[in-house]
């Protein structure tokens, strides 16, 4: 009998790995814009199913997603920015998830909590360039910057008052992606820099108020907004269920949770 009951358990163990082994992994390539947010949702996704793993590697920009997914390297990619009409003449579709409050985030030394789009404009021009000028620390201002290209920075100009001319100052650190900004602020006194909201920030960062608003006011003006994108007919049977998934209200919960603001679909 113990012979039989060992042999079961063996066979029975050796299927669940290979059911296990089995789930495809499904890559979600694109901007650095909100991946936590997104890996909260695939998390989400594959605590309720096998069949289909998402996985949410680092950022190669919005742009990449586009070329990926454009070319048909990867179904499914994620953008902080729209598609343009030419992007949407090769058959890329657009999926909006969630609207992601820009932040204007600092190392915790710099003593201030808030200060004016005024002053924000002369911090990153480099017109204030110690933080004791806006009411806070004898502290060196250390501007960590992004690409032109950037679609926070994009957003910032469009919609950020004092920013649309704005030039910024050379004296910075350009970082190339959202979480190399975001932890060169964290590791540097006096660092302050802008990118996609997420409560992840706050785990060793403070996010400024502006004009005494928090990136959730309602009337906050600067945001970017995260989509998936897709060519419908190249999609298998594992990226169709993440995208209805991603419309759910468990996806919804998971992007509230991270701190963005779910689209309504």
């Amino acid at each position: 009998m113990t012979f039989w009951l060992r042999f079961l358990t063996t066979v029975v163990g050796a299927a669940l790995l290979t059911a296990s082994a089995s789930a495809a992994e499904l890559a979600v390539v694109g901007t650095g814009d909100g991946v936590e947010l997104l890996q909260a949702v695939g998390s989400a996704f594959n605590a309720q199913q096998s069949d289909t793993k998402i996985v949410v590697p680092p950022s190669i920009g919005s742009g990449g997603a586009v070329a990926a997914v454009g070319a048909e390297r990867n179904q499914l990619g994620r953008v902080a920015r729209p598609l343009t009409d030419a992007e949407k003449a090769q058959g890329l579709q657009e999926a909006p998830l969630v609207r992601i409050p820009s932040a204007i985030f600092a190392h915790p030394d710099v003593g201030v909590r808030g200060i004016t789009s005024q002053q924000l404009a002369g911090i990153f021009s480099g017109r204030v360039e110690n933080w004791k000028d806006v009411g806070g620390a004898d502290l060196k201002v250390r501007v960590v910057r992004r690409e032109e290209t950037d679609s926070t920075l994009t957003v910032l100009r469009s919609s950020m008052s004092g920013w649309k001319d704005l030039t910024l100052t050379n004296k910075s650190k350009v970082a190339t992606t959202t979480q190399e900004a975001v932890e060169a602020v964290k590791r540097v006194p006096g660092a302050v820099g802008f990118g996609p909201y997420s409560r992840a920030i706050e785990n060793g960062a403070i996010v400024l108020a502006i004009d005494g608003k928090g990136p959730h006011a309602g009337d906050y003006p600067s945001a970017v907004t995260l989509s998936l994108i897709f060519k419908r007919d190249k999609l298998d049977d594992g990226a169709r269920s993440f995208l209805s998934f991603a419309k759910s209200d468990a996806a919804r919960k998971a992007l509230a949770t991270h701190g963005g603001i779910p689209l309504t679909q």
